[in-house]
């Protein structure tokens, strides 16, 4: 038995992930009413949801609390980084579903679920989730919340004794740890989340919205390969992919199975430091990242949106379209603000077009039957991106001191500093 889970162990843990998915996909056709199956994907949701949040605030509070006066970041630029992923992610979203227009076969509505009613109520959510109740922020899984209560905590000890910040050090790598062990479940949770998604819905599920999972994973896969590395190279003035692949393999991939930004935050934590990353930058800009940072999500309520007034007929024009594009950027980046996140946004940039709002929960069913696929590309393009435009300010910022400009000089040059 030991050396059987000696051997499991040796093996990487995305190859693992992908026996989990084949065996779950097998099983949800073979026994589709073995419901206890199921059970391993919802703890493993479960246990990742629960301990995410804490992540979160403590690896802020550390990060901003260690942060030393005069030593310079390069938020600003990241955030702007961030901003004009989500937009350009957006337009790119419209731009497909205009040259590969979809209509839709309508699911059963999303009936206990509530959509915001306008951006206005986006906007109100948000807001008040900042200022929401720390510890309810932390029960209720809002980052937001957490996100602006731990940068308060942060700098209000800042002052604190070296004792005080070496506990809370310890703490956040304490929760790092405890994530990485729920992530190393990952194989049975997603076993688990597959068989459920299959012996629900079944394979035909993936032809009837064959098209659309098309658009989408191709409009995500195009804004990881073409989008993001030309953003890359306007701040760099190097060759972007080699940081581009590098991002998606040992951010997305993982990411794309755990369907977690939040739950992927230490892979991505760890992926900054080995790449030589500045850590007061990463340590904030990373979990900023996996609130604010919604690319993906901007393409699924941009498309879903476009797919649902063609289904009824209704004709877009160009100016309705950009306003779409900017709707889905600033719904998005407040998505974590939402119960539900990207899919309850849909209804909101469904009303644009004048869509009836039984028939915009109806493409939130929808949404939810591809999610398995949908949410899996979704996360993976918005974490990993957290990552490759954390760098990218890096970058940038040594390009305009004169320094050699590419990822493996970072790499170089943190390890020379660790030897001396």
């Amino acid at each position: 038995m030991r050396d059987l889970l000696s051997k499991w162990n040796s093996i990487s843990l995305v190859k693992r992930i992908i026996i989990g998915m084949f065996i779950g996909a097998i099983l949800g056709i073979v026994v589709p009413k073995w419901e206890g199956i199921g059970i391993l994907g919802s703890l493993f949701v479960g246990a990742l949801k629960a301990v995410a949040p804490l992540l979160v605030f403590f690896l802020v509070i550390a990060a901003i609390s260690q942060h030393k006066s005069g030593h310079k970041t390069n938020m600003k630029s990241i955030i702007v980084l961030y901003l004009i992923g989500t937009f350009s992610a957006a337009l790119v979203a419209v731009l497909s579903s205009f040259i590969f227009p979809i209509e839709l076969v309508l699911a059963e509505g999303a009936t206990d679920v509530t959509a915001p009613g306008g951006i206005a109520e986006v906007l109100k959510t948000l807001l008040m989730n900042i200022v929401d109740n720390p510890v309810n922020a932390l029960v209720s899984a809002n980052y937001i919340g957490i996100l602006t209560w731990a940068i308060i905590f942060g700098f209000a000890l800042r002052n604190s004794s070296e004792g005080t910040k070496s506990l809370l050090v310890n703490i956040s790598e304490g929760v790092s740890q405890a994530v990485r062990w729920v992530i190393s479940f990952a194989p049975f949770g997603i076993l688990g989340l597959v068989y459920s998604t299959v012996s629900t819905n079944g394979l035909g599920v993936f032809a009837d919205y064959g098209k659309l999972l098309l658009v989408l994973v191709g409009c995500m896969f195009f804004v990881a390969l073409v989008v993001n590395p030309i953003i890359v190279w306007t701040h760099t003035r190097t060759n972007p992919y080699p940081l581009v692949f590098r991002t998606l393999k040992d951010s997305g991939l993982y990411a794309f199975f755990t369907r977690s930004s939040a739950a992927n935050i230490p892979v991505n934590m760890k992926l900054c430091k080995d790449l030589g990353l500045d850590k007061d930058t990463y340590s904030v800009s990373i979990p900023l990242g996996a609130t604010i940072n919604m690319a993906g999500a901007s393409v699924t309520i941009a498309v879903l949106a476009l797919a649902a007034a063609n289904t009824l007929g209704i004709k877009v024009d160009l100016p309705t379209a950009i306003i779409l594009s900017v709707l889905s950027a600033v719904s998005a980046c407040g998505a974590s603000g939402v119960a539900g996140g990207s899919l309850l946004l849909i209804p909101l940039a469904c009303s644009l077009f004048g869509v009836p709002n039984d028939i915009a929960m109806q493409v939130v069913g929808v949404g939810f039957i591809i999610g398995v696929i949908q949410d899996s590309c979704e996360t993976g393009l918005n974490s990993s991106s957290d990552v490759l435009f954390t760098a990218t300010a890096e970058l940038a910022e040594r390009r305009k001191a004169g320094r050699k400009v590419d990822y493996a000089s970072i790499i170089a040059d943190a390890k020379a500093a660790e030897n001396n």
